[in-house]
């Protein structure tokens, strides 16, 4: 890169997230900072209890930080009201889930419309869209199929057609892998691996240090904060 240097797509400065439990305070997220910009491959790793998905809530605009702040591409989330935040989130964020989170009883792509939809964007135009996301990742011979009908990496596809449709600033994929078996979720790391070299900004959830392996950066995190933030072991000049 050169010139001046890029701003962070997502910046933590000293984030916190507690929650209140009683007598007690469980301090999931424990004063973050971190930055991923444009174009990264950023892989989040922890163990159950380490804070990822708690991170994953905020930077996915699902949840907003008890102190500190998150901005996103410049925004200070945490002075979003629930409105604003679900605007920003369906405009800046494709979600991969590990279940898939499709629609049962709508074909592969009204399934894939459906940010589009909430998006404001015309029939026509979401349905042009949307075959070509699917074409994309060799589904637009299902167009017509229900999620029943396919296998789970192929659902986990159609997934990743949905996060794509919209043009999001960033894709977030949160244990992308996790019903898959090790063939299939090879496949499926293998499409991310493609969106990025494509300019896609991706940051992936798990708990599988080998999965964090592909990207080209990884944050761990143990006990809500920080422990290493740096090259990934598999990885290394994977990143931008």
């Amino acid at each position: 890169m050169t010139g001046t240097r890029q701003k962070p797509l997502i910046e933590f400065r000293s984030v916190s997230k507690y929650y209140y439990m009683g007598d007690s305070v469980v301090r999931a997220a424990d004063r973050i900072t971190m930055t991923v910009r444009r174009g990264e491959f950023v892989a989040i790793v922890g163990q159950s209890g380490s804070g990822k998905s708690t991170c994953m809530n905020i930077i996915g605009c699902l949840d907003v930080p008890t102190s500190g702040e998150y901005y996103l591409d410049g925004r200070n989330v945490g002075e979003l009201g629930k409105n604003k935040l679900a605007d920003i989130r369906n405009e800046m964020v494709g979600f991969i889930f590990q279940q898939y989170n499709l629609l049962p009883k709508a074909n592969l792509r009204e399934n894939v419309e459906i940010p589009l939809m909430y998006a404001g964007v015309p029939k026509g135009e979401r349905k042009r869209r949307a075959i070509e996301a699917l074409t994309s990742l060799g589904l637009g011979d299902k167009l017509k199929n229900r999620p029943n009908q396919l296998s789970g990496g192929q659902q986990q596809r159609v997934s990743i057609a949905r996060a794509l449709v919209g043009s999001p600033a960033l894709i977030l994929a949160d244990e992308p892998t996790g019903a898959l078996d090790s063939k299939t979720g090879r496949e499926v790391l293998s499409i991310l691996r493609r969106l990025h070299g494509e300019g896609h900004t991706i940051v992936l959830i798990t708990h599988d240090a080998s999965i964090a392996g592909m990207a080209g950066r990884t944050i761990r995190l143990e006990d809500g904060r920080v422990v290493y933030d740096g090259p990934s072991e598999r990885g290394k000049g994977g990143g931008s």
